[in-house]
């Protein structure tokens, strides 16, 4: 294995293509498939197939190419560091559940390390995608909560996957509404409140089962059910709707604008909301200081 070897992968999953990487890469096309096959063999693993949308990873292939860029950031630093070469462009990726205060930290990390050049991936994704993007590497670090209802299953899928799980803070159930909806005039809702309105959540795709919602008491029965995939339409139907969401209650106003306001929520229940990591591997200077950032972001309730 060589490092241009490294460089050669990761080009080929970033472009989705074998021509495009090579043309990017200034080099033949035989001579970028041969790098890989040569790669694959020493390894005996094989990092890409070929689909409808071109070539993507294996599931084995997004683990390497996660080992494959945190070797180059280390060399890239080590170059910029002992040779006075300017670093490469800057590479960090988070997975994370719809929490405002993740992109607040994501925006924080950008503004004081992105420098003139760099690539970050913030994705508000599913649950078991969170689990699974830290486990195959495809992002450094994974936010998610925890609580006394999901906390054996998803403690049992995060160790089997070889991560860590390690708490920010403890926060007691809220609801989200629209600043003018009718449970906004309330100081605190009950649940039989909630009733009349619809309820809204993030889709979970295969992995539906109810331990690995994102809202608290997702086995709780309700009338009226909007399953959305984004925040933001998940923000604009609970105030065109009039709707709610169970929540942390944590927000940023900055970000997320006025118009949606947390209310407590009279529940015996709580969220651990923290980070996963895998075992064993030492965070890279961004994951670091992207943990960091997380931690010195009080929670606004």
């Amino acid at each position: 294995m060589t490092l241009k070897q490294l460089q050669y992968a990761i080009a080929v999953a970033d472009a989705g293509s074998i021509t495009k990487a090579a043309k990017q890469l200034f080099i033949a096309q035989p001579s970028l498939t041969s790098a890989i096959h040569e790669l694959e063999k020493e390894y005996q693993i094989t990092l890409f197939i070929r689909s409808n949308r071109g070539i993507e990873p294996t599931s084995e292939g997004d683990e390497f190419l996660g080992y494959a860029r945190q070797v180059l950031e280390q060399y890239n630093l080590l170059e910029a560091r002992y040779a006075g070469k300017a670093p490469g462009k800057l590479r960090f990726s988070v997975s994370s559940q719809h929490y405002s205060f993740a992109v607040e930290a994501f925006v924080r990390l950008l503004k004081a390390h992105g420098g003139d050049q760099y690539e970050f991936h913030m994705r508000e994704t599913q649950t078991y995608a969170i689990i699974e993007d830290v486990a195959r590497r495809r992002s450094e670090i994974g936010i998610l909560y925890l609580n006394r209802f999901n906390e054996a299953i998803l403690r049992k899928t995060i160790r089997e996957n070889q991560l860590t799980f390690t708490s920010l803070f403890r926060a007691t159930p809220h609801v989200f509404v629209g600043r003018n909806s009718p449970l906004a005039k309330k100081d605190v809702l009950t649940l039989d409140d909630l009733v009349p309105y619809p309820r809204l959540s993030y889709e979970q795709g295969s992995h539906n089962a109810f331990y690995f919602s994102e809202e608290i008491l997702s086995t709780m029965d309700c009338a009226k059910d909007i399953v959305v995939c984004d925040r933001a339409t998940l923000f604009n139907m609970l105030i065109g709707l009039n709707g709610y969401t169970l929540c942390s209650g944590v927000i940023s106003e900055e970000l997320n604008g006025p118009d949606i306001i947390a209310r407590p929520l009279d529940i015996d229940d709580y969220m651990e909301i923290g980070y996963i990591l895998p075992v064993g591997m030492h965070p890279s200077r961004l994951t670091s200081a992207y943990i960091e950032e997380l931690q010195a972001l009080p929670p606004k309730f």
